[in-house]
C-alpha cells in the first residue's frame, strides 16, 4: 500500500511537472504574457494552482529555451530582435518547407480535405485577425502531422514556440489575411498533386511574404 501510495503521488508530481511547463507555454502563446513581462514563481502557482516547484523547474526549462530571459534577479517573457527573427524565420522556412514536401508524399486523402476545411472555415474569420492567427497555427501543424516525421515536427513544435514571442500577428496588416489563406491555397494544392517540390516552394514563398509583412511592421510601414 505504501509503495503503491509512492508511485501514485510520484505519477502526480510528474503530471504536475509536465502541466506546470505546458500551462506557461499556452499562457505566453495566447498573449496573456507578452515579450518584456515579468514572471514570478509564486503569482503563477497561484494563478495555475500548482505548487511551487514544478512552476521553478518550467521557468527553469523555458530559461534553457531562450523563452525567458533575466533582467536583473527577474525572470521575463524573451524579445526578438531584428536578427533572431530573421533567424528564426530562415530556419522556420526550411524546416516547414520539408514538412510541405514530405506531406505531398504521405498525406492521406483525408488530411488533405481537412486542410481545405481549414481554409473554407478561416475565410469565414478572416475580419478577427487573433482567431486567424490561431487557426493558421492549427492549418500549419497539420501539414507538420502530414509530413509523418517525427523529428521534423519535434523541431517545429521549438520554432512555433518561439514565434509566440512575437508581439502581434502579420495577419492583422490589412488585405494580409486574405493573402494568407490564398496561399495556403497553393500550398495544398501542391500536397494534393503529390508535387513536393511545388508544396516546398509555395510554403517558403508564404513564410517570404509573412516576413516580409513582419518586417514592415517593426519599421513602421504598415
Amino acid at each position: 500500500m505504501i509503495f503503491i501510495a509512492r508511485q501514485k503521488r510520484k505519477g502526480t508530481d510528474v503530471k504536475s511537472h509536465k502541466d506546470a511547463y505546458q500551462l506557461i507555454v499556452d499562457a505566453i502563446d495566447a498573449g496573456v504574457y507578452a515579450p518584456g513581462d515579468r514572471l514570478v514563481e509564486s503569482e503563477l502557482a497561484d494563478r495555475f494552482r500548482v505548487s511551487r516547484t514544478p512552476i521553478r523547474e518550467a521557468l527553469q526549462r523555458l530559461e534553457t529555451q531562450s523563452m525567458l530571459t533575466r533582467d536583473g534577479r527577474s525572470l521575463i517573457v524573451a524579445s526578438l530582435d531584428h536578427n533572431q527573427l530573421a533567424e528564426l524565420y530562415e530556419v522556420r522556412a526550411e524546416l516547414e518547407g520539408l514538412a510541405a514536401q514530405l506531406a505531398a508524399q504521405h498525406a492521406t486523402h483525408e488530411e488533405i480535405h481537412v486542410l481545405y476545411d481549414m481554409i473554407a472555415s478561416d475565410r469565414k474569420i478572416i475580419d478577427d485577425p487573433n482567431r486567424l492567427s490561431r487557426a493558421n497555427r492549427r492549418f500549419h501543424n497539420q501539414i507538420h502531422l502530414a509530413s509523418r516525421n517525427r523529428y521534423l515536427i519535434r523541431q517545429l513544435e521549438m520554432v512555433h514556440r518561439s514565434m509566440a514571442l512575437l508581439t502581434s500577428t502579420s495577419l492583422a496588416v490589412d488585405g494580409r489575411g486574405e493573402m494568407a489563406l490564398n496561399e495556403h491555397e497553393d500550398i495544398v494544392k501542391a500536397i494534393e498533386l503529390r508535387d513536393g517540390e511545388a508544396a516546398n516552394k509555395a510554403l517558403k514563398k508564404h513564410l517570404s511574404f509573412a516576413f516580409e509583412t513582419r518586417l514592415k511592421i517593426d519599421a513602421g510601414e504598415v
